[in-house]
Protein backbone atom coordinates (compact mmCIF):
# COMPACT_ATOMS: atom_id res chain seq x y z
CA UNK A 1 0.00 0.00 0.00
CA UNK A 2 1.19 3.76 -1.09
CA UNK A 3 1.37 6.47 1.50
CA UNK A 4 -1.05 8.08 -0.21
CA UNK A 5 -3.17 5.24 -0.71
CA UNK A 6 -3.07 4.80 3.15
CA UNK A 7 -4.29 8.32 4.34
CA UNK A 8 -6.63 7.93 1.24
CA UNK A 9 -8.54 4.65 2.83
CA UNK A 10 -7.87 5.90 6.60
CA UNK A 11 -9.84 9.16 5.55
CA UNK A 12 -12.51 6.86 4.13
CA UNK A 13 -12.86 4.98 7.34
CA UNK A 14 -15.20 5.56 10.24
CA UNK A 15 -16.96 4.40 13.05
CA UNK A 16 -19.56 2.58 11.60
CA UNK A 17 -23.40 3.42 13.19
CA UNK A 18 -25.65 1.40 10.73
CA UNK A 19 -24.73 -1.64 9.01
CA UNK A 20 -26.46 -3.51 6.28
CA UNK A 21 -27.53 -6.88 8.02
CA UNK A 22 -27.67 -7.98 4.48
CA UNK A 23 -24.34 -7.97 2.99
CA UNK A 24 -21.65 -10.26 4.64
CA UNK A 25 -18.03 -9.45 4.48
CA UNK A 26 -16.19 -12.54 2.25
CA UNK A 27 -14.20 -14.68 4.62
CA UNK A 28 -10.68 -14.16 2.85
CA UNK A 29 -10.96 -10.40 3.89
CA UNK A 30 -11.94 -11.29 7.44
CA UNK A 31 -8.74 -13.91 7.00
CA UNK A 32 -6.34 -10.90 6.13
CA UNK A 33 -7.54 -8.95 8.95
CA UNK A 34 -7.35 -11.84 11.61
CA UNK A 35 -3.93 -12.10 9.87
CA UNK A 36 -3.03 -8.61 10.87
CA UNK A 37 -3.99 -9.07 14.31
CA UNK A 38 -1.68 -11.85 14.23
CA UNK A 39 0.80 -10.18 13.19
CA UNK A 40 0.63 -6.83 15.01
CA UNK A 41 3.98 -6.18 17.53
CA UNK A 42 3.55 -6.75 21.38
CA UNK A 43 5.53 -6.50 23.90
CA UNK A 44 8.55 -8.80 24.17
CA UNK A 45 6.40 -11.00 21.82
CA UNK A 46 4.32 -11.68 24.25
CA UNK A 47 0.92 -11.97 22.58
CA UNK A 48 -0.75 -11.61 25.46
CA UNK A 49 -4.33 -11.80 24.28
CA UNK A 50 -6.48 -14.02 22.06
CA UNK A 51 -9.04 -12.96 19.28
CA UNK A 52 -12.34 -14.42 19.25
CA UNK A 53 -14.27 -14.40 15.92
CA UNK A 54 -17.94 -14.66 16.68
CA UNK A 55 -20.62 -15.60 13.25
CA UNK A 56 -23.15 -16.89 15.92
CA UNK A 57 -26.19 -15.00 15.68
CA UNK A 58 -27.76 -16.01 19.11
CA UNK A 59 -24.04 -15.71 20.26
CA UNK A 60 -23.86 -11.80 19.43
CA UNK A 61 -27.16 -11.01 20.11
CA UNK A 62 -26.81 -12.23 23.83
CA UNK A 63 -23.97 -10.11 23.88
CA UNK A 64 -25.54 -6.64 22.19
CA UNK A 65 -28.17 -6.14 25.60
CA UNK A 66 -24.01 -5.20 27.47
CA UNK A 67 -22.90 -3.19 25.01
CA UNK A 68 -25.76 -0.34 25.04
CA UNK A 69 -27.69 -1.98 22.33
CA UNK A 70 -25.46 -1.09 19.47
CA UNK A 71 -26.83 -2.27 16.48
CA UNK A 72 -23.16 -2.99 14.76
CA UNK A 73 -22.63 -6.23 16.99
CA UNK A 74 -25.80 -7.91 15.14
CA UNK A 75 -26.20 -5.92 12.01
CA UNK A 76 -22.46 -6.65 11.06
CA UNK A 77 -21.49 -10.28 9.79
CA UNK A 78 -18.17 -10.81 12.20
CA UNK A 79 -18.06 -9.68 15.33
CA UNK A 80 -14.17 -9.58 16.93
CA UNK A 81 -13.06 -9.84 20.77
CA UNK A 82 -10.07 -8.78 21.72
CA UNK A 83 -9.34 -10.95 25.13
CA UNK A 84 -6.41 -9.96 27.47
CA UNK A 85 -4.62 -12.55 29.88
CA UNK A 86 -5.38 -11.95 33.38
CA UNK A 87 -2.25 -11.96 34.13
CA UNK A 88 1.19 -12.89 33.42
CA UNK A 89 2.05 -15.94 34.87
CA UNK A 90 5.78 -18.37 34.65
CA UNK A 91 3.70 -20.87 32.43
CA UNK A 92 2.59 -18.39 30.12
CA UNK A 93 6.11 -16.70 29.87
CA UNK A 94 7.74 -20.24 29.44
CA UNK A 95 5.52 -20.93 26.36
CA UNK A 96 6.77 -17.82 24.62
CA UNK A 97 10.07 -19.13 24.90
CA UNK A 98 9.77 -22.07 24.04
CA UNK A 99 8.02 -21.14 20.89
CA UNK A 100 11.04 -18.66 20.35
CA UNK A 101 13.53 -21.41 20.31
CA UNK A 102 11.56 -24.58 18.38
CA UNK A 103 11.38 -21.81 15.72
CA UNK A 104 15.08 -20.27 16.43
CA UNK A 105 17.01 -22.22 17.98
CA UNK A 106 18.58 -22.49 21.08
CA UNK A 107 19.58 -18.89 22.32
CA UNK A 108 20.88 -18.32 25.58
CA UNK A 109 20.81 -14.16 25.18
CA UNK A 110 17.06 -15.08 24.58
CA UNK A 111 16.39 -17.68 27.48
CA UNK A 112 18.10 -14.55 29.79
CA UNK A 113 15.82 -12.31 28.59
CA UNK A 114 12.62 -13.96 29.31
CA UNK A 115 13.99 -14.64 32.91
CA UNK A 116 14.55 -11.15 33.37
CA UNK A 117 10.86 -10.92 32.13
CA UNK A 118 9.38 -13.47 34.63
CA UNK A 119 11.69 -11.09 37.64
CA UNK A 120 9.87 -8.15 36.59
CA UNK A 121 5.93 -9.30 35.49
CA UNK A 122 5.31 -12.15 38.07
CA UNK A 123 5.79 -9.83 41.18
CA UNK A 124 3.48 -7.27 40.19
CA UNK A 125 0.17 -7.24 40.79
CA UNK A 126 -2.57 -8.79 38.73
CA UNK A 127 -4.56 -5.54 37.49
CA UNK A 128 -1.05 -4.18 36.87
CA UNK A 129 0.08 -7.24 34.45
CA UNK A 130 -3.28 -7.51 32.81
CA UNK A 131 -4.03 -3.93 32.09
CA UNK A 132 0.00 -4.00 30.37
CA UNK A 133 -1.84 -7.09 28.34
CA UNK A 134 -4.69 -5.32 27.48
CA UNK A 135 -2.30 -2.15 26.00
CA UNK A 136 -1.06 -4.72 23.59
CA UNK A 137 -4.60 -5.45 22.20
CA UNK A 138 -5.19 -2.50 21.62
CA UNK A 139 -1.82 -2.11 19.52
CA UNK A 140 -3.51 -5.19 17.09
CA UNK A 141 -6.73 -3.19 17.24
CA UNK A 142 -4.82 -0.20 15.61
CA UNK A 143 -3.51 -3.19 12.89
CA UNK A 144 -7.49 -4.21 12.62
CA UNK A 145 -8.90 -0.86 11.60
CA UNK A 146 -6.29 -0.10 8.70
CA UNK A 147 -6.70 -3.79 7.62
CA UNK A 148 -10.11 -3.55 7.06
CA UNK A 149 -10.13 0.02 5.65
CA UNK A 150 -7.17 -1.30 3.02
CA UNK A 151 -10.04 -3.87 1.81
CA UNK A 152 -13.13 -1.46 1.95
CA UNK A 153 -14.33 -3.52 5.16
CA UNK A 154 -16.34 -1.16 7.67
CA UNK A 155 -15.80 -1.44 11.67
CA UNK A 156 -16.56 0.31 14.56
CA UNK A 157 -14.13 -0.04 17.51
CA UNK A 158 -16.13 -0.16 20.90
CA UNK A 159 -15.14 -0.18 24.29
CA UNK A 160 -18.88 1.00 25.28
CA UNK A 161 -19.75 -3.05 27.26
CA UNK A 162 -19.55 -4.45 30.32
CA UNK A 163 -16.88 -7.27 30.35
CA UNK A 164 -18.18 -9.06 33.14
CA UNK A 165 -20.89 -9.74 30.78
CA UNK A 166 -19.20 -10.78 27.78
CA UNK A 167 -16.17 -12.79 29.76
CA UNK A 168 -19.23 -14.93 31.00
CA UNK A 169 -21.19 -15.31 27.93
CA UNK A 170 -17.59 -16.87 26.27
CA UNK A 171 -16.67 -18.89 29.60
CA UNK A 172 -13.04 -16.51 29.47
CA UNK A 173 -12.39 -16.64 33.24
CA UNK A 174 -11.86 -20.38 33.16
CA UNK A 175 -9.52 -19.19 29.98
CA UNK A 176 -7.58 -17.06 32.02
CA UNK A 177 -8.74 -13.74 29.81
CA UNK A 178 -11.05 -10.58 30.34
CA UNK A 179 -12.34 -9.12 27.31
CA UNK A 180 -10.95 -5.63 26.48
CA UNK A 181 -12.42 -4.41 23.34
CA UNK A 182 -15.03 -5.63 20.70
CA UNK A 183 -15.34 -5.11 17.05
CA UNK A 184 -17.98 -5.37 14.48
CA UNK A 185 -17.17 -6.14 10.52
CA UNK A 186 -19.43 -5.30 8.08
CA UNK A 187 -20.89 -2.66 5.42
CA UNK A 188 -22.19 0.65 5.75
CA UNK A 189 -26.13 0.69 4.78
CA UNK A 190 -25.66 3.84 2.71
CA UNK A 191 -28.26 6.31 3.47
CA UNK A 192 -29.39 5.17 6.96
CA UNK A 193 -26.26 6.16 8.55
CA UNK A 194 -26.16 9.39 10.05
CA UNK A 195 -22.84 9.79 10.69
CA UNK A 196 -21.81 9.01 7.05
CA UNK A 197 -22.36 12.09 5.32
CA UNK A 198 -20.20 13.99 7.83
CA UNK A 199 -17.06 15.57 7.85
CA UNK A 200 -14.09 13.46 9.56
CA UNK A 201 -12.64 15.90 12.17
CA UNK A 202 -9.27 16.05 13.13
CA UNK A 203 -7.06 18.34 15.04
CA UNK A 204 -4.95 20.09 12.79
CA UNK A 205 -1.52 19.43 12.38
CA UNK A 206 0.02 22.09 13.85
CA UNK A 207 -2.02 22.11 17.25
CA UNK A 208 -1.54 18.22 17.24
CA UNK A 209 2.28 17.71 16.38
CA UNK A 210 5.37 19.40 18.21
CA UNK A 211 8.41 18.91 16.25
CA UNK A 212 11.98 18.65 18.39
CA UNK A 213 15.05 19.31 15.72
Amino acid sequence: MTHSTLIEKLNWRYATKKMDPSKAVPQEKVDQIVEAIRMAPTSSGTQPFELFLITNPEIRAEIQPHAWNQAQITEGSHLLVFAAWDNYSADRIDAVTQQMTDERGEIPMLNQYYDNLKATYLPREEQVNHDHAARQAYIALGFALAAAAELDVDSTPMEGFDPAKVDEILNLKERGLRSVLLLPLGYRQEGADWLLPMKKVRKSHKSFVTEIA
